[in-house]
């Protein structure tokens, strides 16, 4: 059973916050696996691998455009997240997660990584956006028509990154996780090179769609595909003291738009 909480538009710091005490109940085996899925206000991000360089504008800049910097213990290098952007936060504990091969009873980082563009690539698809892997990068990128043979499960050319992916893994609990571009501004990328990647370009489900989506439906797929993708049970929890009976200080009720699209139901089964 994978519980799942959408908590509107948080910064990042209550963001990295509520993460860090949910991974430290999910260690302490308090809470069950759980997916969060929120918004950011404007941030840049820094990972373990990134290079100050990789952030073009100045801070003056930053200042007035309302972009905060953090830096943080995920992997890869700089990204933003900002308002249209899903960002999902999976604190699952991997040795409950069986290897897919069945070689393994434990589900192991590269394969989890895998897992998570697998659920994107899904989700992408189920809005009629054909997505791929790129050999060598972490991430979803929108596919394109390329002549040649590829290795398996990895694209020979890739139009622009819709999705990105950075994950801590600390006693086998993760956090950190994906954002995926719905109806993000673009042009914040442009502050930044992104994941360090020069010769690529970002965009959004919007941009390839020509309009905008509701973030909602967009979350619901990727709850049905995590579903899917990790052969779990999904249970929406309405509030964050659901999940944990004790005060947090973030916001905790889900939004009644999202009550309503939901229809009243509680289980999702892929």
């Amino acid at each position: 059973m994978i519980s799942v909480l959408q908590l509107g538009t948080l910064d990042y710091a209550s963001g990295l916050r509520l993460q860090q005490r949910l991974v430290e109940l999910r260690k302490e085996d308090r809470i069950g696996d759980v997916l969060v899925l929120l918004e950011h206000t404007p941030v840049i991000t820094l990972g373990r691998n990134a290079k100050q360089k990789n952030i073009l504008a100045s801070p003056e800049v930053l200042a007035q455009r309302g972009v905060e910097v953090f830096e943080c213990d995920r992997g890869g290098d700089v990204t933003f997240h900002g308002p249209g952007q899903l960002v999902g936060y999976p604190i699952f504990d991997l040795r409950g997660l069986p290897s897919s091969d069945g070689k393994r009873k434990t589900m192991g980082a590269i394969e989890y990584i895998r897992s998570l563009e697998e659920v994107l690539i899904r989700t992408c698809a189920d809005f009629a956006i054909p997505t791929e892997r790129i050999c060598g990068l972490t991430g979803v990128w929108t596919a394109q028509n390329h002549a040649g043979t590829a290795a398996p499960g990895c694209a020979g050319t890739a139009q622009a990154k819709i999705a990105a992916i950075g994950v801590h893994i600390s006693r086998a609990v993760t956090s950190h996780g994906f954002a995926l571009n719905v109806n993000t501004d673009l042009d914040y990328f442009n502050l930044i090179i992104p994941c360090g990647i020069t010769a690529r370009p970002v965009t959004s489900m919007a941009k390839e769609l020509k309009r905008e989506l509701s973030l909602e439906e967009v979350a619901q797929s990727v709850s049905r595909n995590f579903g899917f993708v990790f052969q779990s049970q999904m249970l929406w929890l309405e509030t964050l003291e659901a999940l944990i009976p004790e005060p947090a200080d973030v916001p905790l009720k889900v939004p009644d738009h999202l009550r309503k699209l939901r229809g009243g139901e509680e289980t999702f089964r892929a």
